[in-house]
């Protein structure tokens, strides 16, 4: 029977990175047939493995969820930090979520079960549109959009150019297909304006609908199809995620 290094069976399992998994190594938060592993042990698909308390081997359907997240809830597997996801949702099978929305901001997150997924998700390169509502502090002057259509300087970085609307005079859609840490929120200090509320309402093919706010829902089979084939030209990286 072939044999892998614990960390990359972990990571294949889609639950983290290979480098996630050697931090939860080394604090001892993983076992393998209930005991605690080493870093560099290998393994076999015969073997039980337990990252956090979770079993990460079981054989189960996979999932795909969408999910209406609210503000305040952290998007972490991590279920000892307070108002994680995971407990929030409570799903009865081990699911994680594809990428992040940050804690004040609310709307369309996926969860899932299955690794290959969130790599090529979450592989940027590809350009997959994520759209949203934001709200601003004071009114949006015309000169705000231009600016924030042809790129803003922040991380180190321009932004790319991306698609910017305006709705009212506090209330802008914007589609991004970058994922910078708190890009928006970045753009706009930038130029000296504050988000009060954000909303993810699309990504890709996917949108929030009328999902409520703290309510998940199972992906459709045709959204599905429509999804992996955007994201068909994706490559698997190791450290994708």
């Amino acid at each position: 029977m072939e044999l892998k290094r614990l960390n990359k069976a972990i990571s294949e399992s889609g639950f983290c990175s290979r480098r996630e998994a050697d931090r939860y190594i080394e604090d001892g938060k993983v076992k393998v047939n209930n005991e605690i592993a080493e870093l560099g042990i290998k393994v076999s698909a015969n073997d039980k493995i337990e990252v956090n308390g979770m079993l990460i081997t079981k054989e189960v359907e996979n999932i795909y969820l969408a999910f209406n997240k609210p503000i305040g809830i952290t998007c972490t597997t991590d279920t000892s930090i307070k108002g994680n996801i995971i407990t929030y949702i409570n799903y009865p099978e081990r699911i994680f979520p594809i990428g992040r929305l940050d804690k004040p901001s609310e709307g369309l997150i996926f969860l899932t079960n299955e690794g290959d997924i969130v790599n090529k998700i979450l592989r940027s390169k590809n350009n997959h549109e994520k759209e949203y509502i934001v709200s601003v502090n004071k009114k949006i002057s015309p000169e705000f959009i231009k600016k924030m259509r042809n790129g803003i300087p922040i991380l180190g970085t321009i932004t790319n150019k991306c698609k910017v609307s305006k709705i009212d005079n506090y209330t802008f859609n914007i589609v991004l297909t970058q994922g910078l840490n708190r890009q928006i929120r970045r753009m706009c200090s930038y130029l000296n304006y504050e988000v009060t509320k954000l909303q993810r309402i699309r990504i890709m093919n996917i949108n929030l609908g009328s999902l409520k706010v703290g309510e998940y829902r199972n992906i459709t089979k045709k959204e599905l199809k429509e999804l992996l084939s955007l994201v068909d030209d994706s490559v698997k990286t190791e450290e994708a995620s």
